[in-house]
């Protein structure tokens, strides 16, 4: 009986700790970099998302000053915000935030969705004003994996980011 027991136990603890799959609807559909040095611009964005956002009922929350000075005692991030979907935050529809090797430039990311359309039509609306505003914003290349390259494998070119080729490997989609 308590072999049993263990080997139910164990197999209940190889499911809870395997890697758990994303759903399809997390997939990174879209990414740009969005040059925002200053705190009035991060603030400017962040009120160009809530509105967009309100329009499509969804919802952005974003980390406090206090938050991001916690944060970065580890490291250093000058924002993050998320678009979700839902009162108790049910789905991510996108993510914006920048990192100790790109502050400033804030990394926006989109969700594929659960409802596709409606998360390509936020995207389809929110990117031309983004884009108006802030010119120099560019895309950023989506592995097959669905990740987006470290910044420091990247190269600038005026239609957006790509993989250095010599750092390439790194990024190519195990299962082909």
């Amino acid at each position: 009986m308590f072999r049993g027991l263990a080997l139910g136990l164990l197999a209940v603890l190889c499911v809870c700790c395997s890697p758990v799959t994303q759903p399809d609807s997390a997939r990174t559909v879209a990414a740009y970099e969005i040059p925002l040095p200053s705190t009035r611009e991060k603030t400017e964005f962040l009120t160009l998302l809530s509105n967009v956002a309100k329009k499509y009922e969804f919802h952005v929350d974003s980390a406090t000053s206090d938050e991001l000075r916690a944060v970065s005692a580890v490291s250093p991030q000058t924002f993050r915000a998320a678009v979700w979907r839902g009162a108790n935050d049910d789905e991510n529809i996108a993510s914006a935030m920048d990192f100790e090797t790109h502050l400033g430039r804030i990394w926006l990311t989109f969700s594929l969705g659960e409802h596709p359309e409606q998360s390509a039509r936020f995207r389809d609306e929110i990117m031309p004003l983004v884009k108006e505003r802030w010119p120099e914003t560019v895309s950023l290349p989506i592995m097959p994996s669905g990740a987006i390259p470290l910044d420091r494998d990247l190269i600038r070119t005026p239609s957006g980011y790509v993989v250095k080729p010599s750092e390439a490997h790194k990024y190519q989609d195990s299962s082909s």
